[in-house]
């Protein structure tokens, strides 16, 4: 497995402000936008969305009732 070696990003927002920002964004840009963080980040997490369009496709696929019950 290689390593990637990661530079930190130099800002002149701070931390504060950027959860801030977040915060004050309307519940469905939040969403969006931790979606678009993990992906940036996170092979992992595009893989699992590759897989599950896969799924879906392939009809590999649950109701909430299946899984849940009534």
């Amino acid at each position: 497995m290689t390593q990637q070696i990661v530079q930190p990003i130099r800002s002149a927002i701070s931390p504060e402000q950027i959860i801030m920002a977040i915060k004050n964004m309307e519940k469905e840009l939040q969403e969006a936008f931790i979606e678009d963080l993990l992906a940036a980040v996170s092979p992992e997490y595009l893989e699992s969305i590759g897989e599950a369009r896969e799924d879906y496709k392939e009809g590999r696929v649950y109701s909430h009732e299946d899984v849940f019950g009534e």
